[in-house]
């Protein structure tokens, strides 16, 4: 009989980035989202997005990455602009959007805590559904949502600290204070119908806030589905075949693509050993993955939005859930000036932060099997 190879688990990322002149002010991205068709404007004028196509290895995911980002740093180099890995831009210059009907709508129905999602970048990762494993793989990326902490990558909002881990509690707690139920994660599921039936609910709430809000229906459903009008941390996404987390910050490259292949090998062992939620403690191994309860898993999000991985609670839980802490070196505490940080002060933490990305992505090697 021929030996069992397992299937290769497919992942992929969307990370955004801050785009600043050369005096650290932020800017248009404008030549750059040309350099490459993985270029994307976000929905705010000084931020664009890099994404990578499904990969089957982590050399491959970062091999990737790291070109795109070469070829926009490249052009940033020739236009005299900068990309910073940052989850805010920590101080407070306006950020304008790039006038939309979906945003139109969102500003209508969140109001003016909107305001709080426009000083936002992070990162998505994408890993392929498990056939017949797509509930506990939802699971435990619910559980694995701390992780966040690996990569907080900024403290401050307009210039005031607001915790370790700022984007996290502008989306969590305030931009969608009025309607929680879309921003905060979700707890586990039993089976993908109770997916689907939390996403119609939350639909129909969504839609019914912008009826109230003077908003046609006919004009929401052009422009939101209920998938996509959600911003739960964790996500089915139906069009990609993937489970997405959506919780960490916009980072340096390198731990991206750890953290995309830490989760790819936790599914590998959902799909290839056994999955179960039980006590309060957690842990991995190769051959099963052990959830802690959902409450728990809340107990570590807030820490480690709030403390980081100052956290003991949070550290020990990473480590047991597979993590090498030591791996990672979280901006936040490099950009981390106090209470309060001046506007001159964070042009200055944004260059060096630029800095860090381009030494990264042009003399790092890539040695990721």
């Amino acid at each position: 009989m021929p030996s069992h190879t397992p299937q290769p688990i497919r992942r992929s990322i969307e990370v955004e980035y801050w785009v600043v002149d050369k005096q650290g002010e932020l800017t248009e991205p404008g030549e750059l989202v040309s350099a490459s068709s993985r270029v994307e404007r976000e929905f705010v004028r000084p931020l664009l997005e890099i994404k990578t196509t499904p990969c089957e290895t982590t050399r491959q995911l970062r091999e990737e990455l790291f070109a795109q980002l070469r070829v926009v740093l490249d052009r940033a180099e020739a236009a005299g602009k900068r990309l910073v890995p940052l989850a805010t831009p920590l101080a407070g210059e306006e950020v304008t959007e790039i006038p939309s009907e979906r945003t139109r709508i969102q500003n209508a129905v969140v109001g003016g805590d909107f305001e709080y999602v426009r000083h936002c970048a992070g990162t998505h990762i994408h890993v392929e559904q498990q056939p017949g494993h797509e509930v506990d793989q939802m699971n435990a990326f619910v559980a694995l949502d701390p992780a966040l902490a690996l990569v907080n990558s900024s403290p401050y909002y307009l210039g005031e600290r607001l915790a370790t881990g700022a984007r996290s509690k502008l989306y969590r707690r305030k931009a969608y204070d009025s309607m929680p139920h879309q921003g905060l994660l979700w707890s586990y599921i039993d089976d993908k119908r109770e997916w689907t039936r939390r996403l119609e609910r939350r639909y129909e709430e969504f839609v019914a806030a912008t009826l109230d809000a003077g908003i046609d229906r006919a004009t929401v459903e052009a422009n939101f589905d209920p998938e996509s009008a959600v911003w739960t941390p964790v996500q089915f996404r139906k069009q990609f075949g993937t489970v997405e987390w959506r919780s960490p910050d916009a980072a340096l490259p390198g731990h991206v693509v750890q953290l995309a292949d830490r989760l790819a090998d936790v599914t590998a062992t959902v799909r290839d050993g056994e999955v179960r939620i039980e006590g309060e403690t957690g842990r991995w191994t190769e051959a099963e993955v052990v959830l802690p309860s959902f409450d728990t898993v809340l107990e570590y999000v807030d820490d480690a939005i709030e403390d980081g991985l100052d956290s003991e609670a949070v550290r020990g839980y990473l480590e047991r859930m597979g993590f090498d802490i030591a791996a990672y070196d979280p901006l936040t505490e490099h950009v981390d000036d106090g209470p309060t940080i001046t506007a001159e002060a964070a042009r200055n933490r944004r260059l060096e932060c630029a800095d860090l990305l381009e030494q990264e992505v042009r003399h790092r090697s890539v040695d990721i099997d």
